[in-house]
């Protein structure tokens, strides 16, 4: 390992050979080993020995010289998007999608009704009538709650209804999710599981700690710590949303917020 700061991929697995390891690695309540090793920089991995497991771990380390240790730890931050730039005439791609976007209109005119929104019902019935046709996503499709929560997630105004502008981000968003989550379910069992969300919360353009991670594991994975799609889509429109969030009270963009009870009950009640 080479003062990287980032959480460590399987190829590094592959293509790393451990300098050493526990000489019996059997399901037992308790298993110590004693190393001796070069001066040089490793990374520690206790593990179970069935997977998903949670346990204790004690490292003793004994040094010549002080030596420092610290957990590997990600930068918690968001891919944004650029900023458009101005001044240039529209292209040929930009005039098609100029003329999609009015047939996207019109078909979002008829789900909405005249005061052009729609509601967490509506919102469900919309998307999995899209999710059944990709008839290689397995899943069973969206609860009542997951849209609600999307609703209350994209529903910048207040009006427990989300407007073409909110629908629209929304929609682009579960579309990439989506490829993400087709890319990590290779075996097209409707699920994904943690090791693979990690990657998948990466690819997405989210960049989280351990503790977030294992936070994520605890509140959208099922008992066998695997994901499946309406909570994958659930995860991933907080996760932006929240961020989104952030950004808009962090004024000076020095990473801090200060929130008012008002302010903290509304963005967390509602959402």
């Amino acid at each position: 390992m080479h003062g990287t700061k980032h959480h460590l991929q399987k190829d590094f697995f592959l293509y790393n050979a451990s300098k050493a390891r526990s000489k019996t690695y059997i399901n037992m309540r308790e298993i110590s080993e004693r190393f001796r090793l070069p001066p040089s920089e490793y990374v520690v991995i206790p593990s179970t020995y069935e997977p998903h497991q949670e346990g204790e771990f004690i490292l003793r380390v004994f040094s010549e010289k002080r030596s420092l240790s610290e957990e590997v730890e990600n930068m918690i931050e968001a891919d944004r998007p650029s900023k458009k730039k101005k001044g240039k005439r529209p292209s040929a791609k930009a005039r098609e999608g100029s003329e999609e976007e009015k047939q996207f209109r019109n078909i979002f005119r008829q789900i909405a009704g005249d005061d052009m929104e729609i509601n967490a019902e509506e919102l469900r019935n919309v998307l999995n009538n899209v999710v059944k046709k990709h008839k290689d996503l397995k899943t069973e499709g969206f609860e009542l709650e997951s849209c609600r929560s999307m609703i209350a997630l994209m529903d910048t105004d207040g009006s427990g209804k989300i407007n073409f502008d909110e629908f629209r981000h929304l929609w682009d968003k579960i579309k990439s999710w989506q490829k993400i989550f087709k890319r990590y379910d290779t075996d097209h069992s409707g699920t994904i599981n943690s090791y693979e969300m990690r990657n998948a919360v990466k690819d997405a353009g989210f960049r989280l700690n351990n503790q977030l991670y294992d936070i994520i594991t605890m509140r959208y994975a099922d008992k066998n710590m695997n994901i499946d799609f309406d909570s994958f889509i659930c995860c991933f429109v907080r996760l932006d949303a929240m961020f989104r969030a952030f950004h808009a009270f962090d004024k000076d963009g020095d990473g801090i917020i200060k929130l008012n009870v008002l302010e903290w009950l509304q963005l967390t009640m509602y959402a």
